[in-house]
């Protein structure tokens, strides 16, 4: 046990009763020492705390569990944020209740950051699609995050990312905080901050069966009005995220590199939300005339969106057609 760090995996769900229960095996069945494994529900309305709680009685391996059941929703940046409080260990990582690691998959990653001289803040890794009967399908890889060096290169390349198979440092959050409520994109954020900082890479390696058809599967809108719901939550889950990546920035001192980027897209995403939340026409036009400054083809879908959708009407029932056929 000498020189082996303790580390957490930190298991959130969020109505998976269905999927939660083989989520927690792979965390017990890991094959690291020590380690810590908090499993945590986010105040779920379906039978995913009763499913948890099954899935860790008796337990009596070599792994300290801890289990918790948030009184109210946080969402999963908040959610996560609360279990890093509750946690202990140096290097920390990310499960869904959906998805299921695999074994050597805190083994693998602790070589890896051993190998750094525990230099590195983000470690990644490849997954394997699962469908939704458990088979396991082709190799899912991310971006090489171990090809980044700093903002200008995050902002030049955006990575393509998957938090269900990262883990993290505990001094990112000490040196960056908690991710705030609202957060959604929390693995844009970690890496983000993890360039800027120590470093990441990733393994190529499945390390964690990614289950095809979680909850945040985006879903085919077939009418206006859904499309308005998902553009306004988006919008306004980008409003928290975005400033979060400005503060990070001006933090790590790498703020110029980003800024007028980042304030362009909070311009847009602003935009976004006064259109779509306005109750009336008359403010809709006035900002789309006022927000010169946004692309006009963007103006012109919100306005389109927000002020007349029974234009698209003919073209969502097309889109109900061919989805029946």
């Amino acid at each position: 046990m000498a020189g082996r760090p303790l580390v957490s995996m930190l298991l959130i769900a969020y109505r998976q009763a269905a999927t939660v229960q083989a989520a927690v095996a792979g965390a017990l069945a890991q094959s690291y020492t020590p380690l810590e494994i908090i499993v945590s529900d986010d105040a779920s309305d379906d039978a995913t705390w009763a499913q948890m709680q099954a899935a860790v009685h008796g337990y009596a391996g070599p792994h300290r569990v801890v289990l918790n059941r948030n009184e109210h929703n946080l969402g999963i940046g908040a959610h996560l944020s609360r279990l890093v409080e509750l946690s202990r260990g140096e290097l920390l990582f990310v499960a869904a209740g959906d998805d299921v690691s695999l074994p050597q998959r805190c083994e693998r990653v602790v070589q890896a950051w051993l190998a750094s001289n525990r230099r590195l803040d983000l470690i990644a890794s490849s997954m394997s699609d699962m469908d939704e009967h458990g088979n396991v399908h082709a190799t899912i890889i991310p971006s090489d995050l171990g090809s980044y060096r700093d903002a200008a290169g995050w902002l030049a390349r955006p990575p393509h990312v998957v938090g269900a198979a990262q883990a993290w440092t505990r001094r990112l959050f000490e040196r960056f905080g908690p991710l705030p409520p609202g957060v959604v994109a929390e693995d844009l954020i970690m890496v983000f901050r993890a360039i800027v900082s120590g470093g990441a890479l990733t393994l190529n390696e499945p390390l964690v069966h990614y289950r095809r058809g979680g909850i945040s599967q985006r879903r085919r809108a077939m009418h206006a009005d859904e499309v308005v719901q998902r553009l306004l939550k988006n919008s306004r889950n980008a409003l928290i995220e975005l400033p979060q990546l400005l503060a990070d920035a001006q933090l790590a001192g790498q703020l110029d590199v980003v800024r007028e980027a980042l304030e362009t897209r909070v311009a847009r995403e602003r935009h976004i939300e006064h259109q779509l939340a306005a109750t009336s026409l008359a403010p809709k036009l006035a900002r789309f005339v006022r927000d010169s400054a946004v692309p006009l083809g963007l103006r012109l879908r919100m306005l389109l969106y927000a002020g007349f959708p029974w234009v698209l009407a003919p073209f969502f029932w097309l889109k109900r057609s061919i989805a029946r056929r």
